[in-house]
């Protein structure tokens, strides 16, 4: 029964991974701006992969195979996927400064 839990819980994850992934995918393809299209799949596709291996780490742990690649791999990802955001942003800015918003007021 337990077993059974587990599996439904994997699947779940899985198919919300799924939906956030292609909810990113849409983001990049849809919207309007480089900046837009750029904060879209940062963060949804970045958190689709991150479900989707969490369900596989879950899937492969009750049938007794740990391994750390999926754990390794959610590391790199939200190590280096803001980065990489942050680094075309600050290409984009230095491009176009018109394309800065306006400072926060005082």
């Amino acid at each position: 029964m337990a077993a059974t839990l587990l599996d439904a819980l994997a699947a779940v994850l899985l198919v919300m991974g799924a939906a956030f992934a292609l909810l990113g995918s849409w983001a990049l393809a849809k919207l309007g701006t480089f900046l837009k299209r750029v904060h879209g799949p940062t963060k949804a596709t970045t958190l689709g992969l991150a479900l989707v291996l969490m369900g596989s780490v879950l899937w492969f742990g009750t049938r007794g195979e740990v391994s750390l690649h999926e754990v390794l791999i959610t590391a790199f990802l939200f190590v280096t996927v803001p980065v990489s955001s942050q680094l075309l942003a600050k290409a984009a800015f230095k491009e176009d400064p018109s394309s800065r918003p306006p400072p926060p007021p005082a």
